[in-house]
């Protein structure tokens, strides 16, 4: 499991130390890091699978999971410089008892314009659950309601990969529909413990009746997606089924999420942009107890959100006993107070914890509070 991950230089951070946990929480304003945390696991991620983690290698920052751009969008606008003067980005990732870490200089002109940065050092990729076979990493641009789906052996099957966009997600489901879900993930309602049952059941939790057809198309590469309501798919010939293009973005959007964590194993890593996109508070809540879930099946979850729904769900999870409160981690990514006009305020971290019961020990200002604020002004008949 991943202890720690400390940036240099990338992004949004001139240094930052992130703490991770079997489950961890990145919440906070717009633009001010969230996504750079899961975006440096991506880069090495997609640059081991380049087989660029060797000297002669590089970080590789646009590909299957991160598209960073060049050198000068990655370098922190304000970095520091190492000993010798130059900008370097540094990733150091502690897992399991080992450090590893991964830097590259941007010293010169043609390596700010540049998409691979050229390894100043880099530690072997061996043993990191960064590099597992479990990676999956969803994208909060996923994908939408379509006709077909592509239909990949390497990516589905031999990968057992979704797709960063979670594009191979109906594949996936179509040929492991039938692999068992570990005992802590199942649903209490669900009449099976398969994978197409599982995900259906979780579904409804979202929307009432639901259930999922997914079949592949004959003589062509493409897969297909159709949702029916109450009653199960394949019982009754005559039930009418649904494109995902005329049921709506919410359950689409969301079924790489659940089919994720249902299928997450031990040691597996899983980095979710926004899961609660286009879901009803009702079903970001359901989502979040179902993330909870698969970290408590051992696998290690890293979620960025924006919902007080996700965050008072995992607080449920916490408190019902899914996982204990040590095992979770939240960190609030806020700017600090403008000094200098001339000068972007620096990133601040701050990381109240979840208690066994449910409660956090602290409540930093602009932490999930609008609701409260909105409240006050509508009591204080505010015009």
């Amino acid at each position: 499991m991943i202890t720690e991950i400390r940036l240099a230089n990338f992004k949004a951070f001139r240094e930052a130390q992130i703490r991770l946990e079997p489950l961890t929480l990145l919440t906070g304003v717009n633009a001010v890091g969230k996504s750079t945390v899961l975006q440096a696991l991506a880069v090495l991620r997609q640059s081991y699978d380049a087989d660029m983690l060797k000297l002669d290698g590089g970080l590789m920052l646009n590909g299957e999971y991160a598209e960073i751009g060049t050198g000068a969008d990655l370098l922190h606008d304000d970095f520091a410089p190492d000993a010798d003067g130059r900008p370097v980005v540094r990733v150091t990732v502690d897992a399991d008892g080992v450090s590893r870490s991964w830097s590259a200089s941007i010293a010169r002109t043609e390596d700010r314009e540049a998409d691979v940065l050229r390894w100043d050092s880099c530690d072997p990729a061996g043993g990191s659950p960064v590099f597992t076979e479990g990676f999956q990493y969803l994208r909060a641009d996923r994908v939408v309601p379509a006709v077909t789906y592509p239909r990949s052996y390497d990516v589905a099957v031999r990968r057992r990969s979704l797709g960063s966009r979670g594009e191979h997600t109906v594949n996936f489901l179509r040929v492991n529909r039938d692999a068992r879900v570990p005992e802590v993930m199942r649903h209490s309602g669900s009449p099976s413990a398969t994978l197409m049952s599982q995900t259906e059941t979780w579904l409804q939790d979202l929307c009432p009746g639901v259930n999922l057809e997914a079949a592949g198309i004959s003589g062509a590469d493409l897969v297909q997606l159709s949702y029916g309501f109450f009653g199960r798919a394949g019982i009754s010939s005559s039930q009418i089924r649904y494109r995902p293009t005329n049921v709506g973005f919410g359950l689409t959007y969301v079924l790489p999420v659940v089919v994720a964590c249902l299928s997450a194993t031990e040691g597996s890593l899983i980095l979710l942009e926004n899961p609660e996109a286009h879901l009803h508070p009702r079903g970001q809540s359901a989502v979040a107890g179902l993330v909870a879930r698969a970290a408590a099946s051992g696998a290690q979850v890293v979620v960025e959100t924006h919902s007080d729904h996700v965050l008072n769900g995992i607080r449920l999870a916490v408190k019902r006993g899914v996982l204990p409160g040590a095992h979770t981690a939240v960190h609030y990514v806020d700017r600090a107070k403008q000094t200098d006009p001339d000068c972007v305020p620096p990133v601040r971290v701050e990381s109240p914890a979840i208690n066994d019961d449910g409660m956090l020990s602290s409540w930093p200002a602009g932490f999930f509070d609008e609701w409260e604020n909105t409240l006050d002004q509508l009591l204080d008949g505010e015009e």
